[in-house]
């Protein structure tokens, strides 16, 4: 059985313009862009795959701003994106985002549905492709946390909602403001993210809830770092 992955990041109450949100959007998907040559062109979306095939977006600052404008991708203070990316209608990557959003109860993120079939998907479906994803939204986000897993391990972990912040995956990202990364048992790896943050990678492999021994780690670290204080619900995003 074929396991869906995600990666996604999450912050709270960080008001910012449609300007600064959209300079964030530009430098994210220049970085996501040097992940893999899968993720360099982007489309909007439209009611079938080859309209939307037509409408090629570019990812620069003006071309989010241009969005940002549009009444159907904003909300009050909060500024959205939704586009994709693929050869085939089975075989796609999706992004979507929320920015600038004031709230401190509903948070802003960015999440992407990687391809997970093909050749493609073999390719990004990898411990290093993943953790340059979380890198690259951590530098361009600055979230409060973030995680890349299979929905599988999500639903057999998570009792109730998944409220960011709170459980174990495959590759996750704390930033320093939740605290300092505990030691964690082989074959986890920790690596620094530009003094903004820490990733913790659980293994080596494509990480799966079919693999028992992939769950038990999980529950190891969930443990580890639930001791040290680091799952906890998101706080909002402190002032300057």
């Amino acid at each position: 059985m074929i396991e869906n992955h995600y990666a996604a990041s999450y912050w709270l109450a960080r008001p910012e313009s449609a300007e600064a949100c959209a300079r964030r959007a530009e430098h994210f998907f220049h970085l996501l862009g040097r992940c893999d040559p899968a993720w360099t062109r982007w489309y909007e979306k439209a009611d079938s795959f080859e309209e939307a095939r037509k409408l090629q977006f570019r990812t620069d600052a003006p071309s989010f701003q241009q969005l940002f404008a549009q009444e159907e991708n904003h909300f009050g203070d909060r500024f959205s994106f939704h586009l994709w990316t693929g050869d085939t209608l089975h075989e796609t990557s999706i992004i979507d985002g929320t920015c600038g959003s004031s709230s401190s109860r509903l948070a802003s993120n960015c999440v992407l549905t990687p391809h997970n079939e093909g050749f493609v998907g073999d390719r990004v479906l990898t411990a290093p492709a993943m953790t340059e994803v979380l890198r690259a939204m951590a530098l361009a986000w600055e979230p409060e946390w973030g995680i890349a897993t299979s929905d599988a391990h999500r639903q057999l972990a998570v009792k109730g909602f998944p409220h960011p912040g709170t459980f174990v995956g495959w590759v996750m990202y704390f930033s320093r403001l939740r605290g300092t990364v505990p030691p964690l048992p082989a074959p986890v790896s920790i690596e620094p993210v530009e003094g903004k943050g820490t990733l913790v990678t659980l293994t080596p492999e494509r990480f799966t809830a079919s693999n028992p021994e992939h769950v038990a780690l999980a529950a190891r670290v969930h443990e580890l770092l639930n001791r040290a204080g680091l799952l906890r619900p998101l706080q909002p995003w402190p002032a300057g």
